[in-house]
């Protein structure tokens, strides 16, 4: 079974970690649009226009699966995509809340998301989540990490200071859900920062619901993959080996 992720750049590499531990594919196609990135600031139209021409990138590989591993995408451009191809067309959206049921005790838990401005002003996360009677669900922009993780800065000053620039205010959060596929970079530090809060993680999330829904199970030994990138595919395979270092 071949698969291909799509992300705006470099942070779906985290999602193709969780499918390379799960051995989940038999080949992967991983394209980051890098040359436009970042999403998460673009209007919508734009989103939709962006993911559209993506799509006709895949369809060179015919992949039996589309995995959108960019929460922006998945806010806004997930009906346009499968509009356009009879292949599923996965988003980190759906995946993420499933998961959070998997994680939950109570629906009165106070929930805590974090993203990009697109992914937050979308609302898609808080739609979902109210429509399972999730109660206390607040949203937070926190688009300054994505450069962060970009530049390598899991930990030190700059990320310290972002954390409390942006979580200083907030109290007794139980789970929070890591939307945008950079934050897991930062996951420990995110969880610390907030006492130790449960977190989702976009490619894990992403891994049960293959499991669960399209009864994917980790039985290819070694995974295939290839890298592409709209800018600078060289700049994105170097993160490649340093993210996904003995996978492959």
């Amino acid at each position: 079974m071949k698969a291909g992720v799509f992300d705006s750049g470099i942070g779906g590499l985290t999602v193709v970690k969780s499918l390379l531990e799960h051995n989940l594919f038999e080949e992967i196609i991983y394209f980051g649009d890098t040359a436009r990135v970042p999403y998460g600031v673009k209007d919508k139209n734009t989103i939709i226009r962006y993911s559209l021409e993506a799509l006709e990138f895949f369809k060179n590989f015919e992949v039996d699966i589309l995995i959108v591993a960019c929460n922006s995408v998945s806010a806004y451009a997930l009906e346009e995509l499968r509009a356009n191809t009879d292949i599923p067309v996965v988003g980190v959206i759906e995946s993420g809340v499933q998961a959070l049921l998997n994680k939950t005790k109570t629906k009165k838990e106070n929930i805590l998301v974090i993203g990009t401005k697109a992914t937050i002003n979308s609302n898609k996360y808080e739609q979902e989540l109210h429509k399972l009677d999730f109660e206390n669900v607040k949203s937070l922009q926190t688009g300054l990490f994505v450069p962060i993780v970009e530049e390598g800065l899991y930990d030190g000053t700059i990320l310290d200071s972002t954390l409390e620039y942006y979580f200083k205010d907030l109290n007794n959060i139980d789970l929070v859900i890591l939307g945008c596929t950079h934050f897991p970079l930062i996951e420990k530090k995110v969880s610390k920062f907030l006492n130790n809060a449960l977190t989702i993680h976009s490619g894990d999330a992403i891994v049960e619901y293959l499991k669960t829904e399209y009864n994917c199970s980790n039985h290819f030994e070694n995974t295939e993959i290839k890298f592409f990138a709209s800018e600078n595919p060289s700049g994105l395979k170097k993160v490649a080996k340093e993210w996904l270092k003995g996978l492959i």
